[in-house]
Formats: C-alpha cells, structure tokens, sequence
C-alpha cells in the first residue's frame, strides 16, 4: 500500500468510526419485542396504544424514544418496557439486537428481542397502554401477511430553485415505496412499522 503523503491527516481518518450522514437531524427510537413462555410455547407479547397518545388504538411493541441519559439503545429498550408495562428489571433479560431500521421520516429504530419471565406481575401505564395481549409464536409462524405498497412522491417547496438543476422542472427525481405488511389475528390487526419489525422476527425464529 501507498505510504500517505500526510501522516497525521491518515491518522485521523483512520481512525475515525464511520456514523449516519446527518445524524442530528434524526431521531432514535428503540423497540423491545417481548418473548413469554406459556405451557404451549413462546408467545409474543403485544400492546395497544393508549387513548391519549399518538395512533391511539394501534397494535406495538413496547418502545419510545432513545433519551439522552440511556447509556445505549438497549438501554432504553429495557428502561421503555418497565415503564410501559410495569415488570421489574430482575424479569427482563436481552437476547439480542435485531437488524436496525433508519425511515423515510429521520427515525432510526432499534429493535431487541428479549424475554419476560412467565411470573412476572404487569403493572400497565394506562397512559401509554390500554391493554396486553400475546400471540403464539407457532400461530404466526403459520401466517401469510398481505403487503400492499405505499408510494412516496417528490414535492419541492414552491420557491425551490428549478433553474439550478439539470432538466429544471422535467428533472427525473427518484421516488421510494415502503411495503405494509398486515397481519390478522382474532379480530386484530397488526401492521406499520410493528409488523415491519415482526416480519423480520419471524423470519429469524424459522431459519433457527
């Protein structure tokens, strides 16, 4: 290999850890998908939003925003489950990360798999969560979500500078599309980023 021309400049960059392109303007979120064991084998566990917080009513995992004083993702996955659903800390262990997920709307999310204990006691934050339920692993297994697709269309601002650009108006910007899986189960319907996220579980737990 070339020797660098400037040393202390190589050094630099060699040393430095690539991060995310614009980080400051993203938000992270971290997710804790909750594994409980039952006398017929894993269940996950689910829950539906409170009345008074944002997409009231929908199906999650437990999670929220990554805060300043979480010492890692992880961390605050934990930390979002016992406040979400009251177990203790002593009933909770970690798995793993799963693959993480940057959107189309400047979240980062990371994903854990973990357990609950089968003896934990759940105190819920009726703010946040109206209520639990779990799901068999073996029933979802056996699901086929439907997909349907969701496109995302360019819009620039009105004052945006068309005459800067090659083609100006006519320019041929790219366009993305998201696919929204949905699963149904008992009269439930579980879809958006938490089926995103199951799919992605599923699939690991069936490749075992």
């Amino acid at each position: 290999m070339k020797q660098p021309s400037d040393t202390d400049l190589y050094r630099y960059f060699n040393s430095r850890k690539a991060g995310l392109l614009d980080e400051e303007q993203y938000r992270s979120f971290a997710i804790f998908v909750p594994l409980i064991y039952k006398e017929d084998g894993p269940h996950l566990l689910f829950q539906v939003r409170g009345k008074k917080i944002r997409q009231p009513g929908e199906i999650c995992f437990p999670g929220g925003r990554v805060d300043p004083g979480d010492k890692s993702a992880e961390a605050a996955a934990v930390r979002e489950l016992i406040e979400e659903i009251g177990v203790k800390n002593t009933e909770v262990t970690v798995y793993a990360q799963l693959d993480y997920m940057i959107t189309p709307y400047k979240f980062n999310i990371y994903p854990f798999l973990g357990e609950i204990s089968s003896e934990a006691e759940m105190n819920l934050n009726r703010a946040e969560v109206q209520e639990v339920f779990t799901v068999p692993v073996k029933a979802l297994l056996k699901m086929e979500p439907s997909t349907y697709n969701i496109y995302h269309e360019v819009q620039p601002e009105e004052t945006f500078p068309y005459h800067l650009i090659p083609g100006g108006r006519d320019y041929d910007w790219r366009t993305g599309v998201v696919h929204e899986h949905f699963y149904e189960y008992e009269g439930r319907v579980i879809w958006g980023l938490t089926a995103r996220i199951l799919k992605h579980v599923l699939h690991l737990l069936s490749s075992r």
